[in-house]
């Protein structure tokens, strides 16, 4: 039977990329494990350099709901992505970066329109609401916008945020589809991807808690470019 929005059933499969988090990924998955529709949290370690894997071991000892892989070559977050959809088993599926600029509290509502029936993909919007957002970077919301802007071009959706981090999933599509980006191409691919195959795709508002660059943000003016590169390779070179 698949879940309801009436039903509080765990039912969420949280994906977990990680590279270099011994500092947060603890309390990232105390948070992300106090959420009442969390069913399974999936951790992908891409070959962290610091303490990130010794810091799972215990809280995964602590918790059977957490599920460990580790590449033993870093291979990005695309790669990451790809171990962590293929051992999912929950019905719904989300990604967690581990750093808390998303908020999981915030799974319910994203959820939401799935859970009702009334959707199969849900992308969170950091720009359609009224939800708390840390004031960073100019140049990088114009990015976003033009990003944005360029894939809905392409794919003729109507997204306002298309290189959200919060993007919710029925767990038999994104199952069937193959993430070939290995680094930061995974937001426009999978968007291309997912327009292509004519589901029902909703977006609901959500918070944004960002990291400065002296915080441990990665992404970068050339992940820009890689974007660029994805829009057009997801949408019309296939």
């Amino acid at each position: 039977m698949k879940p309801s929005v009436t039903d509080s059933t765990p039912c969420l499969a949280v994906v977990v990329p990680v590279y270099n988090e011994g500092a947060t990924i603890a309390n990232v998955l105390e948070t992300v494990l106090e959420q009442p529709l969390v069913q399974e949290v999936i951790v992908v370690d891409d070959a962290s350099k610091d303490n990130t894997w010794a810091n799972l071991q215990p809280v995964a000892a602590k918790h059977p709901r957490i599920k460990l892989f580790r590449h033993d070559v870093n291979q990005g977050k695309g790669a990451a992505l790809r171990t962590g959809f293929a051992n999912v088993t929950a019905p719904l599926v989300i990604v967690q970066d581990a750093d808390l600029e998303y908020d999981p509290e915030e799974y319910s509502v994203l959820a939401g329109p799935i859970l009702a029936g009334k959707a199969d993909v849900v992308f969170g919007s950091r720009f359609a609401g009224s939800g708390a957002h840390r004031v960073l970077y100019f140049w990088h919301s114009i990015g976003n916008k033009v990003l944005t802007t360029l894939s809905n071009m392409a794919t003729d959706l109507n997204l306002t945020d298309m290189e959200t981090g919060y993007k919710v999933f029925r767990r038999e599509i994104i199952q069937k589809i193959t993430v070939e980006e290995n680094r930061f191409g995974f937001e426009p691919e999978i968007t291309a991807k997912v327009a292509s195959m004519k589901v029902r795709i909703y977006e609901v508002p959500i918070s944004y808690y960002g990291r400065t660059y002296a915080e441990g943000k990665k992404i970068g003016w050339k992940d820009g470019f890689s974007a660029l590169r994805c829009i057009f390779k997801y949408n019309f070179l296939r």
